[in-house]
C-alpha cells in the first residue's frame, strides 16, 4: 500500500513536468533562437537545480572549529557561515584587526547562485515570449499556419493537395485584409519611412511581422550581452574577461589554479553571548560548492559567448535579407521556377509585382517561416497555388467589359449588377460581337 502511494505521488509530479515540446513552444522562429529560448533556459535551469540541490541536500560548507566547540555549536557556526557572508584573505596577509575591512573582501554571492540562475533562464525566455505575445496581432495565427503545412507532410496526395488549396487561401485573403484601404500625404509619408526603416511595425504597409521579428532579435541579442553585467554586478568581478584570461593561462601551459572569483577557502566571523559576556569568534571553512560554481561559470561564459557570436550574425542575416526588395523576388522566383510557372520575360516582371506588391514582407516571411518548419515540396505547392490565385486576380483586372450603356469599361469598375442588367449586357455583348467578330479585347499593357 505504502509502496503504491509512493508510486502514485512520484508519477503525479512527472506528469505535471511539461514535455520538451510543451517548453521548446511553437516552432515558429529559427534554430538561432532557439539556441536562446530552449537550450540555453534548459542548461541554466539543471545547473539551477544540481546547485540548489548540492546547498541543501548536501553540505555545501565545511569549517574549521575550535576544539571546544561540539555537536550543536558546530552546527550553529555551519548555518551562521553559510546564511550570513564569509571572507577572503590572501595566505601572503593577515587577517585584518578592523572588522570594517574584513567586509570589504566578502562573499555574498554563492547562496544566491540558484536563484540568479533561475533569473537568467526567464531573462533568455522573456524575448520568445514577447514574440510570443504579439504576432498574433498581425492578423494570422502564425502558429496554426506553421502546424497545417506541417502536417501536409502526413496525409495523401489528395488531403495534400486540399491543404494547400485551404492555406493558401487564407493566405491570400489575409494579405488582401491587411492591405492598405486609405491614401493620402500622411499615408505616403509614412510608407516612406517604413521602406526605409524595417523595425517599424505597420500592418497596412506588410511589415508587422518582419519588424517585430527583427525586434525580437535585437532583444536576444541585448539579453545575452546584458548577462556579462549582471554577472559582473552578481559575481562582484570583471566576468566580461573572464573566459579570455582562461585561454592565456592555457596558453601559458600553467597549471589549473584557484579562481579568485571562486575562492575555496574562506573566514567567518560570529559573536556567541555568554551570560553577561559577548566573545567573538573567527573561523576557517571551506567553500566546496565553489569547485562546482567555478566550473558552471566558465561554461556558462563560454556559452554566452557562442550565443551572442550566433545571436550577432542571425541579426545582420535578417537584417539583409528582409531590408533589400530582390531578396523577395529571389527568394519566391527560385519556387516559381522549379514548378516551370516562369516562361518569359513577362512572367519574370509580374514575379516581381507578386513579390512585391501582393506578398510583400510579411508574407514571404510567413513563406520562411513555414519553409524552415516544414520540407521543400510543401513550400513549391503553396508558392505555386498562391500564383495561380495572384494570376487569376490580375486577370480578372485587365480584363475589359461593357457596361448597360454599351461603354467599354475595366473589369475592376464593374458594380454589383441586377439579374435585368446581367442580361441587358450580355445581350450588348452578342450585339458587339454580331458587329466587330471578337470578344471586348482590353488596349491596357
Amino acid at each position: 500500500m505504502t509502496v503504491s502511494l509512493s508510486f502514485r505521488r512520484v508519477s503525479g509530479i512527472l506528469d505535471a513536468v511539461p514535455s520538451f515540446t510543451k517548453f521548446r513552444g511553437s516552432r515558429n522562429d529559427d534554430l538561432i533562437d532557439r539556441v536562446s529560448h530552449v537550450y540555453t533556459v534548459l542548461v541554466l535551469l539543471i545547473f539551477a537545480i544540481v546547485s540548489t540541490t548540492d546547498q541543501y541536500v548536501g553540505t555545501p560548507l565545511h569549517c574549521w572549529y575550535p576544539s571546544e566547540f561540539r555537536g550543536w555549536y558546530e552546527k550553529y557556526a555551519e548555518f551562521f557561515c553559510w546564511t550570513s557572508s564569509t571572507y577572503v584573505v590572501s595566505w601572503d596577509e593577515p587577517i585584518p584587526f578592523d572588522v570594517s575591512k574584513r567586509k570589504d573582501n566578502e562573499i555574498t554571492y554563492y547562496q544566491w547562485v540558484p536563484l540568479i540562475l533561475a533569473l537568467q533562464a526567464f531573462l533568455f525566455k522573456l524575448p520568445h515570449l514577447v514574440w510570443k505575445l504579439l504576432h498574433d496581432g498581425a492578423g494570422i495565427n502564425l502558429d496554426k499556419v506553421v502546424e497545417m503545412a506541417a502536417k501536409t507532410q502526413l496525409g495523401s496526395s489528395e488531403d495534400r493537395e486540399q491543404t494547400i488549396l485551404h492555406l493558401a487561401l487564407h493566405l491570400d485573403k489575409w494579405m488582401e485584409t491587411e492591405k492598405p484601404y486609405r491614401y493620402g500625404r500622411i499615408i505616403r509619408l509614412r510608407d516612406k519611412i517604413v521602406r526605409y526603416c524595417c523595425f517599424i511595425c505597420s500592418k497596412r504597409t506588410g511589415k508587422y511581422l518582419t519588424a517585430l521579428f527583427l525586434i525580437t532579435k535585437v532583444l536576444f541579442l541585448g539579453n545575452v550581452i546584458a548577462q556579462f553585467f549582471l554577472l559582473n554586478a552578481f559575481l562582484a568581478t570583471n566576468y566580461n574577461v573572464y573566459g579570455f584570461e582562461l585561454i592565456d593561462s592555457l596558453k601559458k601551459n600553467d597549471h589549473w589554479k584557484e579562481s579568485p572569483r571562486f575562492p575555496r577557502v574562506t573566514y567567518c566571523d560570529f559573536q556567541v553571548r555568554q551570560s553577561e559576556n559577548i566573545q567573538r569568534w573567527t573561523i576557517q571553512c571551506v567553500l566546496s560548492i565553489n569547485l562546482f560554481n567555478e566550473k558552471v561559470f566558465i561554461f556558462l561564459w563560454f556559452w554566452f559567448f557562442f550565443v551572442a557570436t550566433l545571436a550577432c550574425f542571425n541579426l545582420l542575416n535578417w537584417i539583409y535579407i528582409i531590408s533589400l526588395k530582390r531578396n523577395r523576388f529571389q527568394y519566391v522566383k527560385k519556387y516559381l521556377k522549379v514548378n516551370l510557372q516562369l516562361q518569359n520575360d513577362f512572367d519574370k516582371k509580374l514575379c516581381y509585382r507578386f513579390a512585391d506588391y501582393y506578398l510583400r514582407d510579411d508574407g514571404v516571411f510567413v513563406l520562411r517561416v513555414i519553409a524552415k518548419n516544414s520540407t521543400d515540396l510543401v513550400i513549391i505547392d503553396l508558392v505555386t497555388c498562391l500564383w495561380k490565385i495572384f494570376l487569376d486576380k490580375q486577370n480578372k483586372a485587365s480584363r475589359p467589359y461593357i457596361d448597360a450603356e454599351g461603354t467599354l469599361r475595366p473589369f475592376e469598375t464593374q458594380p454589383d449588377m441586377t439579374e435585368e442588367e446581367t442580361e441587358t449586357v450580355a445581350s450588348l455583348k452578342d450585339a458587339f460581337i454580331n458587329v466587330s467578330g471578337s470578344e471586348p479585347v482590353s488596349n491596357s499593357d
